[in-house]
């Protein structure tokens, strides 16, 4: 499917980016977690942990990215993949930890390395689904909870080591519902932007791909380059 040539892979033809621990088989996977790093790095992973530096779910991550095909990259930056080389892209769950500013740049890299016609499907936490459990249940802390936006300050020199080692990948930058992802879609350059029921797509053959990645609590919205 691909070749990879000094920092740069050729002849993609799929593209999962932010994979985390759901990586697609025989699709390109990228995460941009410091676990992806660590993972070999082993040295370093040692000395991380033996500071305390390293919580539980790190090493777990660390552990899995040491068996899988998982490949280091900053999405809000660039993807070392070639221009007009990939039929899919998609992610899950990453978006969401994007400011404004990143998550144009990133929409505005994926849409520089798909082909023309080429596919972008993306699932993000439902903000409106959140909204409208509130109002049936009215229970503002689930909400703010369920919406990671709220996060507790490190206080301790170790938690702001941590914070600084190897981040804290749960906290949300901006939310999204499927009229407010439709547009982000549409401003950065995609067409035939259409919001997906769970388990449905326009992708050709989608493979071993989860087309219901989280679906309690995500929606779905595919669009053409």
């Amino acid at each position: 499917m691909y070749l990879h040539v000094m920092d740069t892979v050729q002849f993609v033809t799929r593209i999962n980016v932010g994979c985390g621990s759901s990586p697609t088989q025989e699709w390109l996977n990228f995460d941009g977690s410091p676990s992806v790093r660590l993972a070999s790095r082993p040295l370093l992973t040692r000395l991380l942990d033996s500071l305390g530096l390293l919580r539980e779910e790190n090493r777990r991550f660390i552990a899995f990215c040491r068996g899988a095909d998982i490949r280091w990259a900053n999405a809000a930056r660039s993807l070392p993949v070639p221009s007009g080389s990939a039929e899919v892209l998609y992610s899950s769950h990453m978006l969401e930890h994007l400011d404004q500013r990143e998550a144009m740049q990133f929409l505005t890299e994926a849409r520089r390395v798909l082909r023309e016609g080429g596919i972008i499907r993306l699932a993000v936490p439902d903000l409106r689904r959140m909204i409208t459990d509130y109002e049936t249940d009215g229970d503002a802390d689930r909400l703010v909870s369920r919406s990671n936006l709220a996060h507790t300050r490190p206080q301790t020199i170790l938690q702001k080591l941590r914070w600084l080692f190897v981040a804290d990948r749960s906290l949300h930058r901006w939310m999204y519902d499927a009229e407010s992802l439709s547009l982000l879609l549409a401003k950065a350059g995609f067409t035939r932007v259409l919001v997906q029921p769970a388990g449905t797509t326009a992708i050709t053959n989608p493979g071993d791909l989860n087309l219901r990645e989280r679906e309690d609590e995500s929606l779905y919205v595919e669009a053409q380059r």
